[in-house]
């Protein structure tokens, strides 16, 4: 067997190990556990008594990432295919900060990047990476709907200020707090307890300033911001099932290169 065919076998070896659902499921446990070692190290009467013992888990694990990084990326044909994917990139990231903000100036740092490698369990979970995804599709979206929600809460808080600047100063005393009154009404925060009632006592038609505002702000609005995600959803698994189509057509493609192959080596030797 020659050089170039080990390293393939030893390729392929290890390809079969990063997408086996052991692997995945290992790396999954690690970060969970991760997780809950630095949430115990906020406890400043356990992390103070057992500094080395959090010092050596959190060493043990940064060394099993790294481990676990370098398969990965052996398991590709190219480094850059690794590469490719976003993804790969946010795992990698998180893994070379642990190396590079290492000594007594970084303790912050480190402490608050072992609390972002539990955003790896995104990258590690499909379906999680699916949502992920979308959401970020959306972002072009959401500026159209945040411009009309700001159009709205301006047209609003200018009205509130107006009608209820004497009746609530403390909540519409100026257009500033009126847009700060609204951002609580729309995530209806005690909005009719704590905002609505005691002006209702005052001015009893004021019911319909707020009604209308919380039909228009939250519900419609916050639908918009719903339907935007459900079909960015929709979106990214379609593009999904089109990258399986695709893998699959290029196995299919490898398989009879190789198949080709096989047959003309037989006609040499014969």
């Amino acid at each position: 067997m020659t050089n170039r065919k080990k390293l393939a076998y030893i390729r392929e070896k290890i390809f079969k190990l990063v997408q086996h659902k052991y692997f995945t499921g290992t790396v999954l446990g690690l970060i969970i556990f991760n997780a809950i070692v630095v949430g115990i190290e906020t406890y400043p009467s356990i992390y103070e008594s057992h500094k080395l013992l959090f010092f050596l888990i959190d060493k043990a694990l940064i060394w099993i990432f790294t481990v676990e990084i370098v398969l990965r990326m052996i398991a590709e044909r190219k480094l850059s295919d690794f590469f490719k994917s976003s993804w790969n990139w946010f795992d990698f990231l998180i893994v070379a900060a642990g190396h590079i903000f290492v000594g007594a100036h970084f303790v912050t740092v480190l402490r608050i990047l072992r609390v972002l490698r539990v955003f790896r369990a995104i990258s590690i979970i499909p379906s999680l990476r699916k949502l992920v995804d979308a959401l970020l599709l959306t972002i072009p979206a959401l500026g159209n709907i945040m411009l009309l929600m700001s159009i709205i809460f301006y047209i609003f808080a200018v009205i509130g200020t107006m009608l209820f600047q004497e009746v609530a100063p403390e909540y519409f005393g100026s257009l500033q707090l009126s847009l700060l009154t609204l951002f609580q009404v729309v995530t209806l925060e005690s909005w009719a307890s704590g905002v609505m009632w005691p002006i209702f006592h005052e001015l009893p038609w004021s019911w319909i300033y707020f009604v209308s505002f919380v039909l228009v702000g939250t519900f419609v609005i916050f639908n918009l911001f719903i339907g935007v995600i459900v079909s960015n959803v929709e979106k990214v698994d379609a593009a999904d099932n089109v990258d399986e189509k695709k893998d699959i057509e290029e196995l299919k493609d490898e398989v009879k290169e190789l198949k080709q192959l096989i047959i003309n080596l037989s006609k040499e030797k014969s």
